[in-house]
């Protein structure tokens, strides 16, 4: 902290005494600065001695906390941070470390240090993958990706604790089944066919993608628009109570009464939809008939949201970095991915410190110690 006393009147220009009493609170001004940053580089000089009793040249080791390369856990998990987590490119993480830091890093080494952070990251990818296991709600969806130029699936479930990021070969139940693993709960997602196999009792569909979709249909004409334009007044009174519910203005049991009426309204209007001349119109209604205890699991199990906004937000930092690098070129390059996304969410959600955590997991990698807890797994 440093004191400034005025010097010179600016009105009389007579000088002012050191000595003067203060007349008004001191006014305070901040002023941040990144001071210049230089790498810490420890030398270790191994020195070699002649065995006196066998004349046998002995060389020193390296203590045992050290590294095994060049480079130390927090700039390899910097490395990781600024490919994975702010999406710069290989090239783009070698340029800045030398830029602020003096740091010439060779691109085979920027690879090989996300490579290193991703197998220290594999024991905290299961913890979570455990703990999802464990949630009784969860929402999932999928986005294109690429591996090599080649057609991939990135996936994500999204739990209250923790989110989960797998890259697959397909969009199908499979590949389903390996994200959620050992998930039993309530399931949130749109109405892509693969979601088919979870039960309908356990499966709350997306009324924004519903939403979406009767949209669609308000955009035709004659009876089809007239059709649609009735069911777009009950979903806004759905989101009405909802919006009420999750303010507080009214309780589980009332937003129950008042969409009581809404469920009335609907299920009559999707019957009138299955006489409609135009066969999508036929389709989705159907559809949703057959669902229709999916439509409404928010209204009786704690936690389940009537969109699927959670899984959705979850993609969006997944879509830019796919918008900026095209995918991964390799297996491991996609389970990089995939593991630094589900640290970074998780690490979101459990208000850890993202850097902190993954050097943390290299220390212990390196170490064979256990791993940094990121999330408590079912016992």
């Amino acid at each position: 902290m440093q004191l400034h006393r005025p010097l010179c009147c600016p009105h009389c220009h007579a000088d002012l005494p050191t000595s003067l009493p203060e007349c008004a609170p001191a006014e305070r001004r901040q002023i941040v600065e990144v001071p210049a940053v230089r790498p810490q580089v420890t030398e270790h000089q191994l020195l070699c001695v002649q065995c006196p009793h066998c004349a046998v040249p002995v060389r020193a080791s390296m203590p045992a906390d050290t590294p095994p390369g060049a480079f130390g856990p927090n700039l390899l998990a910097l490395v990781a941070l600024l490919h994975g987590r702010f999406r710069l490119s290989e090239r783009e993480v070698r340029s800045l470390l030398d830029d602020l830091f003096g740091i010439d890093m060779a691109l085979g080494s920027v690879a090989a240090a996300c490579q290193t952070v991703s197998t220290a990251l594999q024991p905290a990818y299961q913890q979570v993958q455990q703990a999802l296991a464990g949630q009784k709600v969860a929402n999932a969806d999928e986005t294109g990706w690429k591996q090599a130029g080649q057609r991939r699936w990135l996936w994500v479930a999204v739990s209250g604790i923790c989110t989960v990021f797998r890259v697959a070969t397909g969009r199908n139940q499979a590949a389903l089944s390996a994200l959620l693993g050992g998930f039993q709960g309530v399931l949130g997602s749109d109405r892509l066919s693969t979601y088919d196999v979870w039960p309908v009792a356990r499966r709350q569909l997306c009324w924004a993608h519903l939403k979406r979709n009767i949209t669609w249909f308000s955009e035709r004409e004659g009876r089809v628009q007239a059709w649609a334009a009735q069911l777009l007044k009950q979903v806004a009174a759905l989101f009405t109570y909802w919006h009420q519910f999750r303010s507080g203005a009214i309780d589980r049991r009332e937003l129950g009464r008042r969409l009581e009426p809404v469920q009335q309204q609907m299920h009559a209007l999707l019957e009138q939809g299955q006489q409609l001349p135009l066969p999508k119109a036929v389709r989705f209604s159907n559809e949703l008939l057959e669902r229709w205890r999916a439509l409404w699991a928010f209204l009786y199990v704690e936690g389940v949201e009537p969109t699927n906004n959670a899984a959705e937000r979850a993609l969006r930092p997944a879509v830019l970095w796919r918008k900026g690098c095209f995918g991964a070129q390799s297996a491991a390059g996609n389970q990089f991915v995939e593991r630094l996304l589900t640290v970074r969410a998780t690490c979101t959600q459990q208000e850890r410190h993202l850097w902190t955590f993954l050097s943390a997991a290299v220390v212990a990698h390196w170490a064979d110690q256990p791993p940094p807890v990121l999330v408590a797994t079912p016992t």
